[in-house]
């Protein structure tokens, strides 16, 4: 089996993956909701609403913005600039893409993971929880997404890489 094709087999497999895992992450969105439109209407229906509550739906809106970047790059749905690009050839688009993930993308996915894997290891190192009473007790749990949605995102990055080189070919 040639370079070629284990690094075109790879990008196929990261893709699969990448495609599976956000379509089983989109599903947040409706948890997400209906957590939304509960502690709306215990808002405004009987004055209340929970610490733990509040917190719960930004770890959801975490998670799914941590998870769903690399969906988004898969399926060309995260923010570009087209005033340019989508006049260019799809050679051209290919080099601009290939440039992007290498000067773009994996460096600042590489930042993130270094600062991100300490940053999430100190808080599993003394159990972090939320220091508002009520909250949530596992913050450490909600840090580790930071690590595995960079991680992911620079897998799809790689994929893009590879994709892009190879078309160019």
């Amino acid at each position: 089996m040639s370079m070629k094709n284990i690094l075109l087999y790879s990008s196929f497999v990261i893709d699969n993956y990448i495609d599976r895992m956000g379509k089983s992450v989109a599903w947040l969105t409706t948890l997400l909701m209906v957590i939304i439109c509960i502690d709306v209407m215990m808002r405004y229906l009987f004055s209340m609403t929970e610490t733990w509550i509040l917190e719960l739906e930004w770890h959801l809106f975490a998670i799914l913005f941590l998870l769903g970047s690399s969906y988004a790059l898969l399926h060309n749905k995260h923010v570009r600039v087209d005033v340019f690009y989508e006049k260019y050839s799809n050679s051209i688009k290919d080099l601009v893409n290939a440039i992007g993930v290498v000067v773009f993308l994996l460096p600042w996915a590489i930042v993130v993971l270094v600062h991100g894997w300490d940053y999430m290891a100190n808080s599993f190192s003394f159990r972090e929880g939320s220091p508002q009473p009520n909250g949530l007790p596992a913050r450490y749990i909600i840090k580790s997404f930071i690590v595995i949605g960079f991680g992911l995102l620079a897998l799809q990055g790689m994929s893009e890489l590879i994709k892009s080189v190879y078309r160019r070919r």
